[in-house]
């Protein structure tokens, strides 16, 4: 298809999603989730992050044939999808482009990240470290911020011309070590390899705290590096939620800069679940703490059982929600977290819907999450959904079932 084919397809998407961004339904919910961000007393809001099974959805399927309009195309098509869920997500009215800012060319610490070849393209692949040794943490280096100014102000441009009537095109310039790269955790594990990342607490822990000082001082030189070129932007929120709340600006596809003390961050440690309260607290929190410290409010944990390190994570001066995973134990978190966090639970997806749908099942396990919280700040996210078995509409009738429980506990 030509690429004015692609235009057209672009255009009429854009168009529809605009009218859709307009529905009153969006500004009820942001309202709910400014209170609720702020410990005020809501309902218990839903929050679906399905799109890893987006591609089992009939609406999933793409027309545009530019490698660049593709990603856009989907994008609008997913959320278009999205708003027929019933669920608490926020659609917003502008699309974004991503700035092009520089990186190592091995990778972002200067060593690359290898997994062994998958059997399936969904499938599961295993670490090849490439920190193989000690003496290789000597050829980790870091890129400082910097912006490509002219790619990124092509990629803007031919994205304006294409919609830009329809809705705005916001650019972020936010830094290369940021969310899943900033967080130490990710990469570190992926280049080290769990298990060793492991032993060296006990084998090496010199060598390995002064690599987690290196990695926490070059993410906060970029964070840092990008407030002074005013390179953060209010679309820069992150909290593995919608981060209305009151106390912070909304999120906005405004260009002016802001500083981190009026933005969200969410960090994670999705490999130290088995790591002990004190060896988390020495090997890592220590090093993310500096990071944290510099944004509005923080959202703490993604996959990784907290249960026993919510004390630990009372040093988090801005902590407002913490992550109550599949693994966790709802009442022991429920019991710390009390009404000084947010407690945002995450029900195991394949009890939801993955692998069925059952509605008895769905309501025994809410209504115990739900009786074990009561008096606490609740949201629920449905995530990590890596199948709906082909029924996509489940996703409403679960929405549906569970917010006639939650409602019950407002």
């Amino acid at each position: 298809m030509p690429q004015n084919g692609d235009i057209r397809i672009l255009r009429e998407l854009a168009k529809r999603y605009a009218d859709v961004c307009r529905k009153p339904t969006y500004d009820e919910r942001r309202d709910l989730w400014r209170r609720h961000n702020a410990l005020r007393r809501t309902r218990p809001l839903l929050y679906v992050r399905w799109l890893a099974a987006w591609h089992e959805a009939a609406e999933s399927r793409l027309e545009c044939q530019d490698p660049f309009d593709r990603p856009y195309e989907n994008h609008l098509r997913q959320m278009l999808f999205q708003d027929t869920i019933g669920d608490d997500y926020v659609l917003e009215p502008w699309l974004t482009v991503r700035a092009t800012v520089a990186t190592p060319s091995e990778g972002l610490w200067g060593l690359p990240v290898r997994h062994s070849a998958k059997t399936d393209p969904r499938g599961s692949w295993k670490f090849q470290p490439t920190l193989a040794t000690l003496d290789d943490a000597q050829r980790m280096t870091f890129a400082h911020h910097r912006v490509d100014e002219e790619a990124t102000a092509r990629n803007a441009a031919r994205l304006h011309d294409a919609v830009g009537d329809i809705l705005p095109i916001a650019v972020d310039r936010s830094p290369a070590y940021s969310g899943w790269n900033g967080d130490i955790s990710t990469l570190l594990t992926q280049l080290r390899g769990l298990d060793q990342l492991m032993l060296d607490m006990m084998d090496n822990p010199a060598w390995l705290h002064r690599v987690l000082k290196f990695m926490s001082d070059a993410i906060l030189t970029t964070h840092t590096e990008a407030e002074l070129a005013g390179d953060w932007r209010l679309l820069n929120h992150a909290n593995q939620a919608m981060p209305y709340a009151a106390g912070l600006s909304d999120p906005s596809a405004d260009p002016r800069p802001v500083t981190r003390d009026k933005l969200w961050v969410f960090v994670a440690a999705q490999e130290y679940t088995l790591i002990s309260p004190a060896m988390h607290d020495e090997f890592l929190l220590q090093y993310q703490l500096p990071i944290i410290a510099r944004f509005g409010l923080s959202a703490y944990g993604c996959c990784e059982d907290l249960t026993r390190k919510i004390d630990m994570l009372r040093k988090v001066p801005n902590l407002r929600r913490i992550a109550v995973t599949p693994r966790a134990d709802v009442a022991k978190c429920a019991e710390q977290i009390g009404t000084d966090y947010i407690l945002s639970w995450r029900p195991n997806p394949a009890q939801m819907i993955c692998c069925g749908y059952d509605p008895d099942l769905v309501r025994s396990i809410v209504t115990n999450a739900m009786d074990a919280a009561r008096g606490c700040h609740v949201d629920i996210t449905l995530k990590d959904v890596e199948t709906v078995q082909s029924k996509p509409q489940n996703l409403r009738r679960w929405v549906r079932l569970v917010r006639s429980i939650t409602d019950r506990y407002a």
